[in-house]
């Protein structure tokens, strides 16, 4: 008599995810974040050139890419290459000017945008969450600054967005996976060669496609290519794509370094190099009248004024500030998106919620002792994918809360113009008292 085969191994409730995919009533919003991404560059370019000289931390970075363009010797050695080749090349192509200093970063925050709007809606297949949280992502005040200053940050920021976008799709769309997947590796390699500010972000795909195998397939996870995130891929082959070949494409990103005439780095020691970037970085112990730390980031209540002076003519201000509608809002957005994957094993949700979370993790475990608002720039446009969730799960109600959704965007947007004339160093009407209208909070002062 033939036994009976042994019950089917399943996975536990809890780590059953689905991933919805879009509504045949529901059109690709795609034309419509278009043109949120091209008025958002529009913008961005109004004073682009304002102020006329480097002002924060521009004053490390521009020098450092005028140093790289005369391959004399490193400046800035703390931090990794890419953001500042980008600034160079500016310089090369377009003049040693502060417009020049500030294109690349405005650009990709344009494309960063439009990037973070596919990522949204290959994700969750949700027409009014991907416009929802476009909009919001635009006028959430950090993504907008950030791009109109000459930093390391927008280029790591809007790389990853590319990334996020790219591996949504490979999870989406199984006929591209593998081309998906190259490019989210290489865009995961020069995100984190712009600024390490990502590391934590960038290896959280590659962690949930083994943890997701691991659960599926027990011991033979390593080579199987059934079942999720991307059906046809086994774990090896993921793990030269989001393991291998990001690191293959940040330490390519060094080669400029291997022919400076004064203190060229050795290829052949790149990783030690690491270890002296990180040692650089730990030495900056000295306070900052501006520094902050990860909590106050979250409540929203410490800014850092980039730029406040009488300058080309006019009281000027540019202030890096979190929207305080949407920062806050999308606290409670994170709990529901945990919610929502619990109770519907919603995978969306889920991402949407551990990227946030792994992102600030990354700054409450760091243990860099000056960190600043500005380093929320990741975190927080993560955040703003679970308030665009939780929104869209208000106006898919039957009732008059459905409202609360437009209603939140409508707000966010009316801040944003309220606050523009201090996130945009346009000229202040009332002198060097102006700032008042605008700083609701004495911390923010």
């Amino acid at each position: 008599m033939r036994r009976p085969a042994p019950p089917r191994y399943r996975p536990p409730r809890m780590f059953k995810l689905s991933l919805p995919p879009p509504s045949q009533r529901e059109r690709d919003p795609l034309p419509i974040c278009a043109v949120i991404a091209i008025a958002f560059l529009v913008l961005l370019w109004q004073r682009l050139h304002l102020p006329t000289r480097i002002y924060f931390d521009e004053v490390h970075y521009v020098r450092a890419a005028r140093e790289m363009l005369l391959m004399a010797r490193p400046r800035n050695p703390e931090h990794p290459l890419v953001a500042k080749e980008f600034l160079a090349a500016a310089i090369w192509l377009f003049g040693d000017t502060p417009q020049s200093w500030r294109i690349f970063p405005a650009l990709f925050g344009a494309v960063g945008l439009f990037a973070f709007s596919r990522a949204l809606w290959l994700t969750s297949g949700r027409a009014f969450a991907t416009v929802a949280g476009t909009l919001l992502l635009a006028t959430d005040f950090l993504w907008f600054v950030m791009s109109r200053i000459a930093m390391l940050d927008m280029v790591m920021a809007g790389f990853a967005m590319l990334a996020m976008w790219m591996l949504a799709g490979a999870v989406r769309l199984p006929g591209q996976a593998r081309l998906r997947l190259a490019l989210a590796g290489v865009f995961l390699g020069l995100s984190l060669g712009a600024k390490w500010s990502v590391v934590a972000t960038a290896a959280l795909p590659g962690l949930a496609f083994l943890v997701l195998r691991l659960r599926r397939h027990g011991r033979r996870f390593l080579l199987a290519t059934a079942g999720a995130p991307v059906p046809g891929v086994s774990l090896a082959e993921a793990a030269f794509w989001l393991g291998t070949l990001p690191l293959l494409v940040y330490f390519a990103t060094f080669m400029p370094a291997f022919f400076y005439a004064e203190r060229p780095v050795d290829p052949l020691h790149l990783v030690e190099y690491q270890r002296y970037m990180l040692k650089l970085q730990q030495s900056v112990i000295k306070p900052h009248p501006y520094q902050s730390v990860w909590w106050q980031w979250v409540l929203d209540i410490r800014a850092i004024w980039f730029l406040y002076e009488n300058i080309d003519g006019a009281q000027r201000g540019v202030v890096l500030l979190g929207n305080p509608l949407t920062m806050l809002a999308g606290l409670p957005a994170v709990g529901w998106c945990l919610w929502a994957w619990r109770r519907e094993q919603r995978a969306d949700a889920l991402a949407a919620a551990l990227f946030y979370l792994t992102a600030i993790g990354l700054w409450v475990a760091n243990g860099k002792p000056i960190q600043f608002f500005y380093h929320y720039l990741l975190p927080s446009t993560f955040l703003m994918a679970c308030l665009a969730l939780a929104l869209d799960a208000l106006w898919r109600r039957p009732d008059r809360w459905r409202w609360v959704a437009p209603g939140v965007l409508i707000l966010s947007v009316a801040l944003f113009a309220w606050f523009f004339p201090i996130l945009s160093a346009a000229k202040l009407c009332c002198g060097k008292r102006s700032f008042e209208w605008w700083m609701w909070l004495p911390t923010w002062r």
